[in-house]
């Protein structure tokens, strides 16, 4: 139930076209007694799509019946970073912070043992109902496998799984995004997919524009980076009550993929 399941290489899933069939109607599973809101975690990679699925919570009415109280991350242990997007800890509850929530935290071992990250989560959810929380929303946009490993990764839990962003045509997505003042800068490329140089980068309409028409490096490159051609931090938007501060460090190749270490603010 983490952000992080089994990678997707991509080549199975069709990009989002903007159809949607009806099944994937991100309001389906937001159903409960009217006077009963539902008590949700977000699980939150630290990037664009955790963000702005915030903002779609909050704001649209499908889901006014759906109460976020808490964003749910897992990273790795030994580095203390979200693992794909390579945020640190400090920043991730800074970002907490400027949305209103409490970060729930999961740490998880490396190397991580399926028996290891069956338990973990375990407790995660038994802590999560206890609590009365009943729900956990994700960010994903069209990836059919990632949905259902998230479906059975909750089935019998007690948690029902949201899909507030489900279906969206990922480029117009991205223009809302950005038209409404999300804020995000790439922290994370793979280099297979996408050019080295966007590392750094800030989600803009000049990113956005180069996506679109195959610029250089860009060829294939989904708006979103759904496929996992990037990854993002973001900072500022619609969900955010301030900025989050933060500066850039150094550049770094990791595992085949390419990072910008981002820092606390110097005090």
């Amino acid at each position: 139930m983490s952000q992080d399941p089994p990678k997707n290489d991509g080549k199975n899933d069709a990009k989002n076209d903007g159809k949607n069939d009806g099944k994937n109607d991100a309001t389906t599973n937001t159903k409960n007694d009217a006077k009963t809101p539902t008590r949700a975690l977000l699980s939150w990679s630290s990037g664009k799509d955790s963000a702005w699925a915030l903002h779609v919570l909050r704001s649209e009415p499908a889901f006014a019946r759906v109460e976020v109280v808490g964003l749910l991350t897992t990273i790795n242990a030994p580095r203390q970073r979200v693992a794909m997007h390579g945020v640190r800890c400090s920043l991730l509850r800074a970002q907490a912070a400027a949305v209103g929530l409490e970060p729930w935290i999961v740490e998880l071992p490396e190397p991580c043992s399926n028996s290891d990250y069956e338990r973990i989560m375990g407790g995660v959810v038994t802590e999560a109902r206890a609590r009365g929380i009943t729900a956990v929303a994700f960010g994903d946009l069209y990836l059919e496998d990632i949905r259902r490993y998230r479906e059975k990764m909750l089935e019998g839990t007690g948690l029902t799984p949201l899909f507030p962003l489900w279906g969206r045509p990922t480029g117009a997505l991205a223009r809302e995004m950005v038209a409404a003042g999300a804020r995000a800068v790439i922290t994370c490329v793979d280099p297979q997919q996408c050019s080295r140089a966007w590392l750094g980068r800030e989600l803009d309409r000049e990113l956005l524009d180069a996506a679109s028409t195959g610029g250089p490096g860009a060829r294939g490159v989904d708006p979103c980076g759904e496929n996992g051609e990037f990854h993002t931090f973001a900072y500022d938007g619609p969900a955010f009550a301030r900025p989050v501060e933060f500066t850039r460090g150094e550049e770094v190749l990791r595992g085949g993929f390419a990072f910008l270490d981002l820092l606390p603010p110097k005090r």
